[in-house]
């Protein structure tokens, strides 16, 4: 057996810590780079940074663990499929359509409160989620389109592709047990759990969580991690577009936030019921094109 093949036996927990051990490899290097900006850091250079700490947190490892672990390491990420445009224009539209919804669970959990024992953490919270909202805006407060254009690379392509490699790519995959056939439910929920929490911000820790889980049912119905990373890229890519035109048009963006919720709460509604069905129509669909295809290579 090989080195690779020795691997690929690997406990899974033993997996998981030498992840771990290649995520802090990447990481030193990274978070070392930030002396080399001057002080105070200015926006350009936290893109940067961000742009470092992304590649060294989510992309890199990855794409080792995979190569380390297996001797398919694309077949294994499930990336080596593409799907029709069918398919990806129906996620497209479900992720569209989704937004509405989004918000408006977005304004429920903000509305989250913690006993009064718990004040100092909930105090925590809320400035932990003012300080990241507000470097969101400085980041998107662009006019120009090479702006628009690297906003979209670093805050939509790049976390699509990077963050969907580690939490459905990598943590799915080792979440699920062995030789299981059916929807690796619980390891689409631990993986959806831990791409909300690592994002820190905690008053859209249920749409986010609930978007996680989303992308994982994605992956186990397409077989492709091309799917949630589109989903992922038009969530993110919306937003970035929304903020863009915002300041070139002098928008409120705090009234586009809302769609979906008070004055257009029958908004959030109706996606919330679309956004629903279209997963049913889409997982019917998905199950009888397999059933077909299973068919077909039977005879």
């Amino acid at each position: 057996m090989g080195l690779k093949g020795k691997f690929e036996q690997t406990h899974t927990l033993t997996k998981i810590i030498q992840w771990i051990a290649c995520v802090c490899l990447f990481s030193i290097p990274a978070m070392g780079c930030i002396i080399l900006f001057p002080q105070p850091l200015s926006i350009a250079s936290l893109k940067w940074i961000q742009l470092l700490q992304t590649a060294a947190i989510f992309l890199l490892p990855p794409l080792c663990m995979a190569y380390l672990w297996t001797q398919e390491p694309m077949k294994w990420l499930e990336v080596e499929t593409f799907q029709s445009f069918k398919v990806s224009g129906t996620a497209i539209l479900l992720m569209l359509v989704a937004l509405p919804a989004i918000n408006l669970l977005a304004h429920i959990n903000q509305q989250m409160a913690l006993p009064a024992f718990l004040e100092p953490l909930e105090q925590w919270m809320k400035t932990a989620e003012e300080n990241a909202a507000h470097l969101t805006e400085q980041f998107l407060s662009v006019t120009t389109l090479g702006g628009l254009i690297i906003n979209l690379l670093l805050m939509a392509v790049l976390p699509a592709i990077a963050e969907e490699l580690t939490f459905r790519g990598v943590l799915q995959h080792l979440f699920t047990p062995k030789h299981q056939s059916s929807i690796p439910h619980l390891a689409i929920w631990c993986s959806a759990i831990l791409f909300s929490a690592i994002h820190m911000q905690f008053y859209g820790f249920i749409p986010r969580m609930l978007m996680g889980a989303l992308f994982g049912y994605m992956l186990a119905w397409t077989g492709s991690l091309w799917v949630p990373m589109l989903m992922h890229f038009v969530n993110n890519g919306m937003a970035v577009l929304l903020y863009f035109l915002a300041n070139k048009a002098g928008w409120d963006m705090d009234k586009v936030d809302a769609i979906g919720t008070g004055d257009t709460l029958w908004l959030g509604i109706v996606s919330l019921v679309l956004m629903v069905v279209g997963i049913y129509a889409f997982r019917r669909s998905t199950t009888m094109s397999n059933a077909s295809s299973r068919i077909s290579s039977g005879n």
